[in-house]
């Protein structure tokens, strides 16, 4: 077998043997007896969550698929939609000469794109694999698609790898994409075609289509901050004491009066915002953005500390007012390993094995921090990631982190 990374086989990989022994392990994981060969381990995880999910591994009835007006609308509400023409640039012709299908699918598994080959089109169609289909683990059982979801990671599935037998015939290469403004994951790219077709290239070529859309939904991004810049320098020379003009996800187009900085967390309308340095901020609606100016003089001292218990559970920020932000468990677990580091911080492979019991995870863990700073904007520093310097972090007490992490974790500092 394979070892266990993102690539299904090898370049001498012997098909017929390695398809040979996967349906072997998945008869055996099937009917609870000892596999000669063992699944890769991003195979048996999903295996263990579609169990769990009640997946039949013969089942091949699916939910009809959304009507078209549905398709139409999720397509024109997807940011996959502004870089759809470099990604059917990447891979749509590869995928036609390969006798390979393209597929885009939302953070959901939604299907919104497919296209490529047209006799693997209609065998896609055979397996309800369909624009407006729901391509998750829990619908359709492992696939490169749901998996790719459920690991926030790429991944390649070569013939009995796929827990549904209607699948085996196919082999698939999926790579989720991500929004660079946000670290938010908006779907997954994917190649699927017959088993046969398995390459371990597919994967390399797959992701740089994935990296050169990201790129472009980057340039864009800083196309729109441009263009908030124009709107900005007015604004900004009448101002007297310091202001900073941020887009609607926090990034910094203009400031003065301030250090510079690229980003502070994510304004809304009515709400506080703490920006170190500035203070607390009412934020104001501008075309296209918002504008932050301190509502009160005087900065003051900035505290940042952990309660689980609050109403919303999550991050108290302190200063001359005090804000609460809401955060997942995940991330308050993430926040109180912070705020027992100290100066140092703690990389993604330290906080993969804090959190994961292994370095495995870097890609969510580095996508997790960027949603959690979207929140929390400036209070989080990257690289390392740490509390920002002049925020002054309180450290949660030993019940606290027995509750959130276990009773191996030590208050401070994490190793």
């Amino acid at each position: 077998m394979v070892d266990d990374d993102v690539c299904a086989v090898t370049r001498t990989t012997d098909l017929r043997r390695h398809a040979r022994l996967l349906h072997q392990a998945h008869d055996a994981r099937l009917s609870g007896s000892r596999p000669q060969a063992s699944l890769r381990r991003v195979v048996s995880r999903s295996w263990d969550r579609v169990l769990s999910y009640g997946v039949a591994p013969d089942g091949r009835t699916l939910d009809d698929p959304a009507r078209p007006d549905v398709i139409e609308r999720r397509r024109a509400q997807s940011p996959i939609a502004n870089v759809l023409p470099q990604l059917r640039a990447s891979l749509t012709a590869v995928a036609e000469d390969a006798e390979h299908i393209m597929v885009i699918t939302a953070a959901d598994g939604f299907v919104l794109w497919r296209e490529g080959a047209v006799r693997v089109g209609r065998l896609a169609d055979d397996l309800g694999f369909l624009p407006g289909a729901d391509w998750t683990e829990a619908a359709v059982g492992t696939n490169a698609i749901g998996t790719a979801l459920a690991e926030h990671a790429s991944v390649q599935l070569f013939s009995a790898e796929h827990f549904v037998r209607a699948q085996h015939p196919w082999t698939c290469t999926a790579s989720p994409i991500h929004d660079p403004r946000t670290g938010e994951m908006l779907g997954v790219v994917d190649l699927s075609g017959p088993a046969p077709t398995v390459h371990p290239t597919t994967v390399a070529l797959v992701q740089t289509a994935v990296r050169l859309a990201e790129s472009g939904l980057w340039t864009q991004h800083e196309a729109r901050l441009d263009g908030l810049r124009a709107v900005a320098a007015p604004l900004l020379a009448r101002e007297r004491g310091p202001a900073l003009v941020v887009d609607d996800h926090g990034w910094v187009a203009a400031l003065t009066g301030l250090a510079p900085r690229e980003r502070v967390a994510v304004p809304a309308a009515g709400e506080a915002l703490l920006v170190h340095g500035l203070g607390a901020c009412l934020p104001e609606r501008v075309p296209g953005g918002w504008m932050l100016r301190p509502s009160t003089a005087g900065e003051g001292v900035t505290r940042l500390r952990l309660d689980p218990d609050g109403d919303p559970p999550g991050a108290v920020v302190e200063a001359r007012e005090q804000w609460r932000h809401a955060l997942s468990l995940r991330h308050q677990q993430i926040l109180a390993l912070l705020l027992c580091a100290g100066s140092a911080g703690l990389d993604a492979a330290s906080l993969s094995r804090a959190l994961y019991d292994d370095a495995d995870h870097l890609v969510t863990v580095r996508a997790e921090l960027s949603r959690m700073r979207r929140v929390l904007g400036g209070l989080i520093a990257a690289r390392p990631y740490r509390i920002a310097p002049g925020v002054e972090a309180v450290p949660p007490d030993r019940e606290v982190l027995t509750r959130l992490l276990g009773p191996a974790t030590p208050l401070q500092p994490w190793p």
